[in-house]
Parts: C-alpha cells; sequence; structure tokens
C-alpha cells in the first residue's frame, strides 16, 4: 500500500521538467521607490496580475477590497495586492517594505516595494540593499521630487547600477510626448554623476497596463521595451562567484572533540576541498579538509552557498571574522571613510559612541569627523556638523578594534555596515565603506615598559575615575572640590577635571550644540583616561547630559575603574540658586541649548552613588561619598588581593 501510494505521489516527467526548467531560470531582484503616491504599490499589483500570478479566490477578495479600500472607482485597485497593513489601506500609503515573487517563462523575479514617506526613507533603503535593478517611478504631473532624488542616491550608495524611469499616470497628462521627454532630460541630469550604468525610461501607466506587460495603443510614438521585456532581458549580473573568497564565519560549530567547523555562507568567490585560506585579522593560513553542507560533503562551494568549513589545522577564528583568499585578501583597520544614510529621529553626532555590526562582526565605533552632507536635490557636498533623520553624508569612523573588510565598490556584502544606538538598541544607520584612512597604517600602539600598575603602585592607590553628572547649579564643583580635599589629606594623589577650567583651554574651541556637547566629553574622557593610566584618582565635574556619552566615557575605563556620580538637585532649586545667573538668562531665551531649558538632560538610572542633595549641605554629601568609599576600599591599593587593574 505504501508503495502505491509513493509512486502515486511522485512527481510526474512533466512536473520533474517544469522544476528543471524554473531551477534554471536566472533571478533578477528589484525595487519600486519614489515619491509618494506615484504608484509602485499599483505598478507591482499590476504586475503580479498581468503575469498571472493571482489565484481566482485572491482576484475575487481583491475585487472586494477595491470596493472597500480602493482608490480607483470602479477599477480593481492593483495596490491592495502589496498594501498589506491595516494602517497602509487607511492612508492609502506603503509603510514597510513588501516583497514579492512573480515569474514568466524568461526569468524569476522577487520584488520590494518601498515606502515613498520621507519619513519611511530607512525602510527603502532595506529594500535597496539586496537589489540588482531599481524603477524609479515618476508621476507625469509632478516631475522629479526631492524624494525621487533621496531614493535614487540611497539606490547608487546601495550598489544599484540599473534603474529603470517609470514616467507613471502618463494617461493623466494626455499621454504627452513632450512631458515624458523633459522629465527624462531632467532626472539624466541630476543622474550623471550617481554611477548608474544604464537608465532605461519607459513612460506608462500602471493603472491600465501601457506599457507595463504589453504595449500601449495610446503612445505609439514610444518605440522602447515595456517594462516586463526589459526586466526579462536586463543583464545584471554581477559575477560574484569570479570575486575574490570571501568566507564571514558566523558560527563556530564544535559538538565534540573530533569536529570543529566553522559555519556561514560564502560572500563571494568559491573554495574547494585543498584550497589555501587565510584568517583575516591574525594572518594564519590554513587549508581546506572538508567542505560540509546539508545535504553531504562537497567538494567545491560557491558564493551563496551555506556550508561548514573544516580545516587542517587547529587555527584561531572566531565569529565576526573572515576566512579569505591568501591572493587577494581584504583590509583590516580600525579607521575609514564611509557613506552613511541616517534613520534615526535623532542626529547623528560626531564623537558620539554607536555599535558597529558588519555581516557577522561588532564593535564599538565612533563618527571622528563628519566630512560633509549630501545635498539631495542637486547632489553638492554642504558643510554639517551633524546628520538628521534620512540624510546622507561621508564620514570618517575609527573602532575600538580592527574590522576586516572590502570597499563598498568591490563587495556589496563585505562592505557595508549598520550603526546602532548604545541606550536604543535601535539600528540608527547603513553605511558603506569607501576606503581605510592612512593615518590608520601609520599609527602603531607603542609598547611601554612602564604601565598603569606600576604607576599605581609607586602611589599606593588604586586608579578611579569619579564622574560627577547633575545640572548646572547642583553643586556638582563644590562637591567635587571638597572631595577631593579630603582624599588630598590622606595622601591619594588626584586631579580635578572641571567643565568650566577645561573649556577655557582644551575645549575652548567647543560651544553648547549637542554635537560640541558630545565632542566636549569625548574630549575629557580620553584626558581622564590618560589620568587613570597615570595612576591617579581623577575627578570629573562636567554636566555630561547625555547617558550615551557617559557610557562611551565608561567603557574607555577598566573594569570598575568609573564611578558615575550623579548629584541630583531639582530643576527649581537649581534656578533658584543660580549662582551664574545662566538660568535667568536661558529662561527669558538670551541663552541658546541651556541644559534642562531648551536642551535635555538624561540623568542616570543606576549610578553608582546617587547624592540627593536637597536640604543638605556640601560637607554632607562629601561624608556620605567618604562612607561608600570606605565601604569599598576604592581609594586603597588593591592590587595585591585582586581587584586590581
Amino acid at each position: 500500500m505504501r508503495h502505491i501510494m509513493a509512486k502515486s505521489l511522485a512527481p510526474t516527467d512533466g512536473v520533474r521538467d517544469y522544476l528543471a526548467a524554473q531551477e534554471k531560470k536566472s533571478l533578477l531582484r528589484f525595487l519600486t521607490c519614489g515619491s509618494v503616491d506615484d504608484g509602485k504599490s499599483t505598478l507591482i499589483g499590476r504586475l503580479l496580475s498581468d503575469t498571472k500570478q493571482i489565484f481566482e479566490d485572491q482576484l475575487a477578495a481583491l475585487e472586494r477590497d477595491s470596493r472597500k479600500h480602493g482608490t480607483t472607482g470602479d477599477d480593481i485597485d492593483f495596490a491592495l495586492l502589496v498594501d498589506g497593513l491595516e494602517a497602509e489601506r487607511e492612508q492609502g500609503i506603503t509603510i514597510d517594505v513588501a516583497y514579492r515573487f512573480f515569474a514568466t517563462p524568461k526569468r524569476k523575479f522577487i520584488v520590494a516595494d518601498t515606502p515613498g514617506h520621507e519619513q519611511y526613507t530607512r525602510n527603502m533603503a532595506t529594500g535597496a540593499s539586496t537589489a540588482d535593478l531599481a524603477i524609479v517611478l515618476i508621476d507625469a504631473r509632478q516631475g522629479v521630487l526631492p524624494q525621487t532624488r533621496r531614493h535614487s542616491i540611497i539606490a547608487s550608495l546601495l550598489g544599484i547600477r540599473h534603474i529603470v524611469l517609470a514616467v507613471n499616470k502618463i494617461d493623466l497628462v494626455g499621454f504627452d510626448q513632450a512631458v515624458f521627454e523633459r522629465i527624462t532630460e531632467a532626472y539624466g541630469q541630476f543622474s550623471r554623476d550617481l554611477g548608474f550604468q544604464t537608465i532605461v525610461p519607459i513612460p506608462m501607466s500602471a493603472r491600465y497596463g501601457d506599457n507595463v506587460t504589453s504595449r500601449s495603443d495610446s503612445m505609439a510614438w514610444y518605440s522602447g521595451p515595456t517594462l516586463i521585456e526589459h526586466l526579462e532581458t536586463v543583464s545584471v549580473e554581477e559575477a560574484v562567484v569570479e570575486l575574490p573568497f570571501r568566507f564571514p564565519v558566523q558560527y563556530v560549530n564544535r559538538p565534540n572533540l573530533d569536529f570543529r567547523g566553522f559555519a556561514g555562507t560564502i560572500a563571494s568567490g568559491s573554495v574547494a576541498q585543498g584550497d589555501e585560506v587565510v584568517v583575516a585579522k591574525s594572518g594564519k593560513s590554513s587549508r581546506v579538509k572538508r567542505i560540509v553542507s546539508y545535504g553531504g560533503d562537497l567538494a567545491r562551494a560557491a558564493a551563496g552557498q551555506a556550508i561548514t568549513l573544516v580545516l587542517d589545522d587547529e587555527v584561531e577564528i572566531s565569529r565576526g571574522n573572515m576566512l579569505v583568499s591568501p591572493a587577494a585578501r581584504p583590509q583590516v583597520a580600525d579607521q575609514f571613510a564611509a557613506n552613511i544614510v541616517w534613520f534615526d529621529e535623532h542626529a547623528l553626532l560626531p564623537g558620539r559612541s554607536y555599535i558597529l555590526r558588519t555581516e557577522t562582526d561588532q564593535t564599538s565605533a565612533t563618527v571622528t569627523d563628519l566630512k560633509y552632507r549630501i545635498n539631495v536635490n542637486d547632489f553638492a557636498h554642504e558643510a554639517a556638523k551633524s546628520l538628521d533623520m534620512n540624510e546622507v553624508g561621508i564620514c570618517n569612523i575609527s573602532t575600538r578594534t580592527p574590522i576586516a573588510f572590502d570597499t563598498f565598490a568591490e563587495n556589496r556584502t563585505t562592505g557595508a555596515f549598520i550603526l546602532i544606538d548604545r541606550i536604543s538598541n535601535a539600528t540608527v544607520g547603513a553605511g558603506m565603506i569607501l576606503h581605510s584612512l592612512r593615518r590608520a597604517e601609520n599609527i602603531h600602539w607603542q609598547s611601554l615598559d612602564v604601565g598603569k600598575r606600576v604607576r599605581a603602585d609607586m602611589k599606593n592607590q588604586r586608579p578611579a575615575v569619579f564622574w560627577f553628572t547633575g545640572l548646572s547649579g547642583s553643586g556638582k564643583s563644590t562637591i567635587a572640590n571638597l572631595f577631593e580635599k579630603k582624599l588630598f589629606a590622606t595622601g591619594r594623589h588626584t586631579y580635578i577635571l572641571d567643565g568650566d577650567n577645561v573649556r577655557h583651554g582644551l575645549n575652548r574651541d567647543l560651544g553648547f550644540t549637542d554635537a560640541d556637547r558630545v565632542e566636549n566629553i569625548r574630549r575629557v574622557a580620553e584626558v581622564a583616561r590618560l589620568m587613570a593610566d597615570a595612576g591617579l584618582i581623577v575627578i570629573v565635574s562636567f554636566i555630561s547630559p547625555f547617558s550615551a556619552e557617559r557610557r562611551m566615557a565608561r567603557e574607555l575605563m577598566a573594569d570598575g575603574e568609573f564611578i558615575e556620580v550623579f548629584v541630583d538637585t531639582p530643576f527649581e532649586e537649581c534656578a533658584r540658586r543660580d549662582p551664574k545667573g545662566l538660568y535667568a538668562r536661558a529662561l527669558n531665551g538670551e541663552i541658546k541649548n541651556f541644559t534642562g531649558v531648551d536642551s535635555p538632560y538624561e540623568a542616570p538610572e543606576k549610578p553608582e552613588i546617587h547624592l540627593k542633595t536637597l536640604g543638605k549641605s556640601a560637607e554632607q554629601m562629601v561624608d556620605a561619598l567618604e562612607h561608600w568609599l570606605n565601604e569599598r576600599d576604592i581609594a586603597e591599593d588593591q592590587y595585591d588581593n585582586g581587584g586590581g587593574i
């Protein structure tokens, strides 16, 4: 019985032939983009319908939904095939990235429908990151708009080299050839420096299907291909297999003592049993002993395949590293230049620490210099101190530890990264590496014989950084000054870094914008780290309003070396004291970007020491500090009992 059932369920020759034919078809990944309401979702719906990808029950449901949610009168609203979110249907816009698969006799396709609204630009960048071609839609009535330019620039930055300029809704301008040519010329002038290999303009009406899958009888003047004809024939193959071998290690698989494999997906190139490979970061080499796949061992594997490599030698490799071709190694550096597309509503601020994540690696990173912002209207380079949401810029980036990478132009997989906010864990930006910085090649750590431990032993103390934070007028400087006097009286070696004093010298060039505040704290944190390395007990008294910068300062220090002291004085009390007359001026609008008035203060959530000053004297606060110290022996030499650094 089982044999009969198995035989009846076995695929017929016709099914086998069909499946074999499907496997041999090439795959084109493309996205639709442009300004809002240019007809992106309608175009994809039309493509799905005209290529017979909609079942009868789906078509019936679409007709019902069109009557309920549609915007095309009695006609079927094809946009509803793609705009699945209820919020999108109610507002008539696309919010998320919607992916659809369809096929024709000549090719298979994966299409990403991306949002047109400016606030969802990050979603468009997500769709573009894996696309080979972009269909840039333009409403024939509107022409080239700022969001059209922004999406085109992002497509260029993300490595897309083939564009279809779909001049949609041509029916609403009477199928006018002059309108089409005017838009084509305007887009061509704007995009000439974006590096696109091909730009194919097509006049169309997605609603009625003109020049989508069949030629339009209303545009005899157009002799070019229909959209589907172009999509079926355009050559976008980037011989990824011919690129140098890159294998980012995603997982070290060691189920027992007899097996140690490195799992991941080949980003580019190919590898065979017996090939020599090199560990990108260390430069150590080995040979491929086995290529393990789900279906068994392979003699060779190429780009796109998920495999596990077993090597001849027990070389040290961990997640985040790469196995590469010895003849063409990637760059390994901790400083590089990159394009950045900023996603977050909070601006990118040079000096602020973010988490940088590549295909498999992760490290802390700082934008050391924002070279310029790219104007999306004319591609001009503009001076800027920050990047706001949806803006694009060129930055220099420094990472805490070196990463292995190729330039994005050479390899879209190993040359891309994202930036993650350290507090919210949200993805705030996407980057494309341009090149390593020469300074990274010229600067190396110098080994020194006299280190922190020797310096601290001489002073008979443990280095520490007491970071006082609080509003202006909270009493930070007064308490910090008395605290240093107490420590100094007991023979401790100390130094105070006070906010006002440092701005007279080291930071005299900085103002009070958010970007300048970030740089202010970055510089002070670096100085505090050097002083701690000298064996000192450092007392830092700065408003330091942003939690991200205080966390950055903490991570610069050794474990247990950073002690956050929150001088907690209510805003009303600080304003009442107003020792420098600043609150009165800020409240009158005479001082801008004043913390607590028109610039935020992010209070510490879990400081090591929380000083609530209301109704208490500065001397009482110092007594509380001293009590905290005595409980933990922070100011004593702890190297010998295991508490040192």
